[in-house]
């Protein structure tokens, strides 16, 4: 065996010495000779001891640099210790003891004068140079993970009153058989997604939300948890689960009637009946309304024939069509005697139970993606393809016995938006899938860059790379945000779940957004968390290739991120007009009124240039400097839009020129819900860690946005040039003291370890 300080640990007792004659990077003549001649005379050694001892202090062949380090973490380990050495002599003693040295107390006593006289020998002030190492150990390479709160505490609170539910599913993915996959086979991998769905559907999760009657919970709130968890493991699985549970389960349950229920859902949910969902067309995804595939009701023997009109017109990307999928519930619009009655569902047969495509039917598959190849995405075409009458589903509309077209809403505009509103369920768990993706990049990153160590001061020590400053700005914000979403996204699952009628459009609104915000978000963060783990992050074994790839097609579907914002604006503005009516003098007065209240107590001298670091953490500052961009980016909006349309430009080009503007409607609205709902839920914390770590990253989370856009505040007068540095400084600030939790703060998100990239278990001596 190969002789080493770690395989051989009496020798340690030598090490602070050895150490301390190559501290300054070289060791003097005289140096060399009186250690190798010390060593020379120790009847306690072996001559193979001996030999390395002596090659440790060998000019012609100098430690590395690494080497160095590692001595020189062991000695700061033991100067950390609750012992304190005099010298070192004590100090080597101390470094043997740790790695549970064979010798007896006698031996070491016996050995310990021999030390201590070649200490003299060698000029050392043992005490002055100790206490020397204590203090030469920069705040850099000091500033190290110390949890301080409870892991498990953070835990429970996000998690919230799903955790049962939780680590029901995580005891599932944590099997050995749910280790995600890395197989470039498209068809093996689609159906080792399938086998796990079954698996899933078999443990009563595809049908959790479908009501008791047909088999499942009833709870909605459950079904989303269920959602973001499996997100954690691989999201190709959670897009079939999304698929064919929500997107075709849902659809089922939302838009049909209690026939509809009792015949399908038990099937659906179990996954007896793979489903799909089929609204999108080549050539019109966004709008829903100018879907041109027809479903022409046949009077004489009451059915509807379901046909695509143009090549363009069939459906496309859509989820379980290429292989597994035996129904859909296709969007079609409604023709009776020649009239449009604008968009309706439907449920039509596509393959039989052998998977053979039924007469009419014409099947492509969309073939390799840039991610999520575990789903298999196809094309459906329909050639006159006849169904039923009962397989309309006729929540919201139907066909009366006279076959005349009937709905309890008869608004045509009011009906479908109902319609859709139903389904918006859909970008309520898109972005929990997301931000779970997100979680686990930024685990497997924070961790990572914990252990991984470069550069460092002359001592010889490197850093891990989450101390350096920089390193903390990249990550530390993001890790803010994905706390801050988790509340918000919760928050949106409850309006959800608990909504009325006349929220219905805030919350479609809010959830379009949200939808936005958060992938927008994500991509951002792996992107990020991609470059911060340098050429680990781009071996698949680390996952963040596959959640980067994975999590783009989350900013397109369920709706276009862009045109969301939009329809967020659009909501926005118009609540703006239903407080203020139509832009008139008298309400062009109350607004200047407005705007010198605000001139008054928030745009001030003192205001503007206060840096006060509790000013700058104030939550009343954060909420009133989020609600003047709002409100100011709408009231503009508003009034931009009126001399558009006043100088003589038709609407629609108005509000073509407006789409920027709108946008940024949106992002504020957004911005000001997330930080209400953070600091919602800091006001529910009792226990004074949490709420102490909580509360730094709400203030990151905060100042990082307020930063984010300073031109904006700067360009209003809301801030001077002096407060906006201030900002910057402390939120790098924040992120300096929160580096310390953020390691724990990643732990809490309890993500199953077969889940995590393999670097998140790196430790420094692997360097």
């Amino acid at each position: 065996m190969d002789i080493s300080f770690s395989n051989d640990p009496k020798l340690y007792i030598l090490l602070p010495i050895v150490y301390y004659a190559w501290q300054d990077a070289a060791i003097s003549n005289e140096e060399y000779t009186q250690i190798t001649q010390f060593i020379d005379k120790q009847d306690w050694l072996t001559k193979a001891e001996k030999e390395f001892l002596s090659s440790k202090i060998n000019t012609a062949s100098p430690p590395s640099r690494s080497e160095l380090f590692h001595w020189k973490e062991n000695i700061d380990r033991a100067l950390t210790s609750n012992s304190k050495p005099k010298n070192f002599t004590d100090l080597g003693i101390l470094l043997a003891n740790a790695e549970r040295i064979s010798l007896s107390d006698e031996e070491i006593r016996s050995i310990a004068p021999k030390i201590a006289q070649l200490e003299q020998q060698l000029g050392i002030v043992s005490v002055e140079i100790l206490s020397e190492y204590q203090k030469r150990t920069s705040i850099t390479q000091s500033h190290n993970t110390k949890s301080s709160f409870d892991v498990s505490l953070m835990t429970e609170l996000l998690n919230g009153e799903q955790s049962e539910i939780i680590n029901k599913v995580k005891s599932i993915i944590s099997r050995e058989d749910f280790t995600p996959v890395v197989d470039s086979d498209t068809k093996v991998f689609r159906e080792k997604v399938f086998a796990w769905c079954k698996i899933l559907a078999d443990a009563g999760l595809g049908s959790y939300a479908y009501p008791t009657a047909c088999g499942g919970k009833g709870d909605m709130e459950g079904y989303f948890a269920i959602m973001e968890t499996l997100s954690y493991q691989d999201l190709s699985l959670v897009i079939k689960f999304g698929v064919q549970f929500g997107l075709w389960g849902m659809s089922v349950m939302f838009l049909g009637t209690d026939k509809h229920h009792a015949k399908y859902l038990a099937q659906i949910g179990s996954l007896e009946l793979p489903g799909c969902f089929a609204m999108s067309e080549t050539h019109h995804g966004s709008n829903v309304k100018g879907l041109q595939t027809t479903a022409t009701y046949n009077h004489a023997n009451r059915t509807f024939t379901i046909n695509t009109p143009q090549k363009y017109d069939r459906k496309e990307y859509i989820g379980n069509a290429a292989v597994h999928g035996e129904a859909a519930t296709v969007f079609a619009k409604l023709v009776i005697n020649g009239i449009d009655y604008g968009v309706n569902a439907f449920i039509v047969p596509i393959r039989d139970k052998q998977k053979q495509t039924l007469p009419g039917i014409t099947i492509e598959d969309c073939g390799h993606k840039m991610g999520l190849n575990g789903v298999d995405n196809g094309i459906i075409t329909f050639s006159n393809v006849v169904i039923p009458y009962d397989n309309m589903l006729d929540k919201f509309a139907s066909v009366n016995e006279k076959g005349e077209f009937e709905s309890p809403i008869p608004s045509d505009n009011r009906r479908f938006f109902t319609m859709l509103g139903t389904l918006v369920g859909g970008r309520i768990g898109i972005p929990r899938s997301a931000l779970a993706a997100a979680k686990v990049g930024l685990t497997t990153t924070i961790k990572y860059s914990d252990n991984r160590r470069q550069f460092g001061p002359d001592s010889g020590q490197e850093v891990p790379i989450l101390n350096y400053r920089m390193h903390q700005l990249r990550l530390i914000p993001y890790l803010a945000k994905s706390y801050a979403l988790t509340f918000a996204l919760q928050y949106l699952t409850k309006r959800f779940i608990n909504r009325t009628e006349a929220d219905m459009q805030e919350i479609e609104a809010l959830a379009a957004g949200l939808k936005a915000y958060t992938t927008w978000n994500v991509r951002n963060t792996l992107q990020e968390c991609r470059e911060a783990t340098g050429g680990k992050g781009y071996l698949s074994e680390n996952r963040i290739d596959d959640l980067k790839n994975d999590t783009e097609i989350y900013t397109t579907f369920e709706g276009d991120n862009t045109v969301l914002m939009q329809l967020t604006a659009k909501n926005r503005l118009g609540e703006y007009r239903k407080e203020f009516g139509e832009i008139s003098v008298g309400n062009i007065f109350n607004y200047v009124v407005e705007q010198a209240k605000t001139g008054i107590t928030e745009k001030n001298p003192f205001a503007t240039r206060n840096t006060d670091e509790s000013h700058l953490k104030d939550a009343n500052f954060h909420l009133q400097a989020f609600k003047y961009r709002e409100r100011e980016l709408v009231s503009s909006a508003a009034r931009r839009f009126k001399k558009l349309t006043d100088d003589g430009l038709e609407p629609f080009d108005a509000a073509n020129i407006m789409h920027p503007h709108m946008i940024q409607i949106a992002d504020s609205y957004l911005d000001r819900v997330v930080l209400e709902q953070f600091l919602a839920k800091l006001e529910t914390v009792n226990d004074p860690t949490i709420k102490d770590t909580l509360t730094n990253l709400y203030c990151l989370f905060a100042l990082h946005k307020l930063d984010e856009h300073k031109a904006w505040y700067l360009e209003q007068g809301y801030m001077e040039g002096v407060k906006t540095k201030a900002i910057r400084k402390l939120v790098s600030q924040l992120c300096w003291e929160i580096r310390q939790d953020a390691v724990p703060l990643t732990e809490a998100f309890d993500i199953p370890e077969n889940c995590l990239g393999a670097i998140a278990t790196f430790k420094a001596a692997q360097a």
